[in-house]
């Protein structure tokens, strides 16, 4: 048989591909696991903003926590149709980093000082950078982070967080608090709804989740991002069906309320938000839907800020 010039230059060219598949086929590489990167760092005008991955958990039943106002069968209903699973959900915890060229603000503290240290490290800061720590509510994954064993996590930092809200829960008492919080309370400054952090950095009042929760507004150089912390705990269960009650929300219909407010706003300024909850990387716009929200997850927008 006669080969042509083109079937003997394909031919030869296959041996090595075949010699090498040979050579692979016993070797197989190992399984890694999943994985993906602990921080997302993006500009907004003169802004720097870095989300942080402090942690993340599988939670089964998460009609035990929301939509449980709601029935079984819509419940399945609403979860099928956004191809979520109904036997367990994954939860993200999501601190942001904020320099704005003078000063480096930390937007909560996560889980324990183990999970905010790492992210830190992983987005190339250390503890002791921080010079503000802001507090949206108090909730065990919010404060967390703030001391363990070691002693306090953020030694150089002055602490900030709504009055409302601290004044809440002196009040009550609760054991993350008194342990966490109280003992930093002469370090800490108090603000009400539209009280400024820092230049540019302003707070909404989101009260329901807890009785001060705080949400709060990022501008600077024409450019705007929204910190939601817990204003809604999941993109579709809580987001997009806001009057569905949610277990952690301590008064039930203002926060249902905070919800509409809040994501309202966002979706007629066409503002893009990060969601303490919000599946990683955290960060997305809102449309009206229905009676309710739709979730845009973000994708190239913010690169293209520099």
């Amino acid at each position: 048989m006669t080969l042509t010039r083109r079937q003997a230059l394909a031919a030869g060219a296959a041996l090595p591909l075949a010699g090498l598949a040979a050579k692979t086929a016993t070797a197989a590489a190992p399984m890694m696991g999943g994985g993906f990167a602990p921080y997302n760092r993006f500009r907004l005008g003169a802004f720097e903003v870095t989300a942080l991955l402090a942690g993340t958990r599988t939670v089964e039943n998460p009609q035990g926590i929301f939509g449980m106002n709601v029935p079984a069968e819509e419940f399945a209903e609403v979860s099928q149709a956004a191809f979520l699973p109904t036997q367990a959900a994954q939860f993200f915890f999501t601190p942001t980093l904020v320099n704005t060229g003078s000063e480096l603000i930390l937007f909560d503290t996560g889980l324990n000082p183990a999970g905010i240290a790492g992210a830190l490290q992983a987005a190339g800061y250390g503890a002791d950078q921080v010079d503000t720590v802001v507090l949206t509510h108090m909730h065990g994954d919010h404060i967390g982070g703030l001391s363990g064993e070691a002693g306090e996590t953020f030694e150089n930092a002055r602490y900030v967080t709504g009055a409302v809200e601290f004044d809440a829960w002196a009040k009550m008492g609760n054991e993350g608090f008194d342990t966490k919080v109280r003992p930093l309370a002469e370090k800490t400054s108090f603000l009400d709804d539209g009280g400024a952090v820092a230049s540019g950095i302003t707070a909404m009042a989101a009260f329901g989740h807890t009785p001060g929760h705080m949400a709060y507004m990022l501008e600077s150089e024409g450019q705007s991002l929204a910190l939601i912390a817990d204003t809604a705990n999941h993109y579709v269960w809580s987001l997009a069906y806001p009057e569905w009650e949610v277990k952690f929300d301590s008064d039930k219909a203002a926060a249902a309320q905070s919800r509409r407010k809040v994501f309202g706003m966002l979706a007629a300024d066409r503002v893009p938000f990060i969601g303490y909850h919000m599946p990683w990387p955290a960060m997305g716009y809102v449309q009206p839907r229905a009676d309710g929200f739709e979730y845009v997850p973000a994708s190239y927008q913010m690169m293209l800020n520099g």
